[in-house]
């Protein structure tokens, strides 16, 4: 009888805790997903005034492609640390994420310093459509980018 008992004991608790087990409602993030960029910044971006520096930023779940922004385009009186992205590999996508208005880019397998950047949406008047704009800073000038 003692040995049927714990048998029963052994059953019960399992089913408890297969209960406990289905019962909570464990949302599971892996770090893959925690370590992304935020949705609103996936996409295409250009340049909003290419008159001066002229890029392109590819950006999707947790990879950023920058094309553009090449030494050739700084002024020749122009100051290369105003110089969008300049320390970064170009045309190929690197690991990043987005994390409170910072980007974090890694580049030759290192993690780069964060960007901070400011993003705001805003509604043309004629086309009734939502603009997004994403602004960075580099070397005290400002870069806006717009969505494609």
């Amino acid at each position: 009888m003692n040995r049927e008992l714990r048998k029963l004991l052994y059953s019960l608790l399992l089913i408890l805790c297969s209960f406990l087990i289905v019962s909570c409602n464990y949302n599971y993030v892996s770090s893959e997903d925690q370590e992304s960029f935020n949705q609103d910044l996936r996409g295409t971006w250009v340049s909003n005034d290419p008159s001066i520096y002229s890029g392109t930023l590819i950006i999707s779940r947790n990879r950023i492609t920058i094309s553009g922004y090449y030494e050739n385009q700084t002024p020749a009186q122009g100051i290369d640390a105003q110089r969008p992205f300049k320390d970064f590999t170009k045309g190929i996508p690197l690991l990043g994420y987005s994390d409170e208005n910072l980007l974090f880019i890694q580049d030759a397998g290192i993690w780069q310093t964060a960007i901070p950047f400011t993003y705001w949406e805003d509604s043309h008047p004629t086309e009734y459509r939502q603009l997004r704009f994403l602004r960075f800073n580099f070397g005290g000038r400002q870069e806006t980018l717009q969505m494609q």
